[in-house]
């Protein structure tokens, strides 16, 4: 990747659904290099999709945690299969550190998370667990 993919990249991060030609005119670049680039970023990953990005106005109502999981060694493959089951688990990564798997829940009020933490904590492999609940958004970068 060059400075000119970042930019595209950087671009369509926030506003996805921006046009070849805008994206043209604002790179200085013609629409054709920009298309031949976006189609050379998605066949080799770097793009893997385009999707939206829900605003404040869309999580209003909805309870984020960020979950960390410490696990019994070997114990992740079925813990992965049952976290599956569960909708309200969004996202889950492994890291390191005293933490074995992060997860990402959202769900409706305290009552329904209170619920879905206890599903978790009673997996068979999970050690412990900590939650943290999100108050507020201060900076999202996210793409």
């Amino acid at each position: 990747m060059d400075d000119l993919d970042r930019n595209i990249i950087a671009l369509l991060g926030a506003d996805a659904r921006m046009s070849l030609a805008t994206l043209a005119r604002r790179l200085k670049v013609a629409r054709s290099t920009i298309q031949t680039r976006l189609e050379r970023l998605e066949t080799t990953g770097v793009i893997a999709g385009y999707t939206l990005k829900l605003g404040e106005g869309a999580r209003q109502g909805r309870l984020r945690a960020s979950v960390l999981l410490t696990i019994e060694p070997r114990a992740q493959a079925g813990i992965l299969t049952r976290l599956k089951s569960v909708a309200e688990v969004e996202k889950v990564f492994t890291c390191s550190g005293r933490f074995d798997l992060l997860l990402q829940v959202a769900a409706p009020n305290t009552q329904v998370l209170d619920q879905v933490l206890d599903e978790i904590g009673a997996m068979t492999g999970v050690r412990a667990s900590e939650s943290l609940i999100h108050l507020s958004t201060k900076i999202d970068r996210a793409v």
